[in-house]
C-alpha cells in the first residue's frame, strides 16, 4: 500500500489470531514481538479507506503449518467489471 501511495489510508493492524473472542493473539502488525506457532489461525486482512470516497477490505484466514503457512481462504480477489456500468 505504501509504494501505490496509500499509506495514510491504512489506519489499522494487518490482522489478528483467531480463536474464541474476535480479536485475539496474536496481533499481526509490523510492532509486534509475537512468535507465530505452528497450528495458530490469525487474519491478514489490509484495507485502504479514501476520506470522501469509501474504502475496501480483503480478510484471508491463515494456518501457520510446521512448513511455512497455509492461505485457508478461497475467495478470489481478482476484480471484475460491474455489468451494471
Amino acid at each position: 500500500m505504501k509504494k501505490k501511495g496509500f499509506a495514510k489510508c491504512f489506519g489499522h493492524g494487518v490482522g489478528h489470531g483467531i480463536g474464541l473472542e474476535v480479536h485475539e493473539c496474536p496481533t499481526i502488525n509490523s510492532r509486534s514481538k509475537e512468535i507465530l506457532e505452528e497450528s495458530m489461525v490469525f487474519t491478514v486482512e489490509p484495507g485502504i479507506y479514501i476520506p470522501g470516497w469509501g474504502g475496501v477490505r480483503i480478510e484471508d484466514m491463515v494456518l501457520v503449518t510446521s512448513s511455512g503457512c497455509e492461505v485457508l481462504s478461497r475467495v478470489p480477489k481478482k476484480i471484475k467489471k460491474s455489468s451494471l456500468n
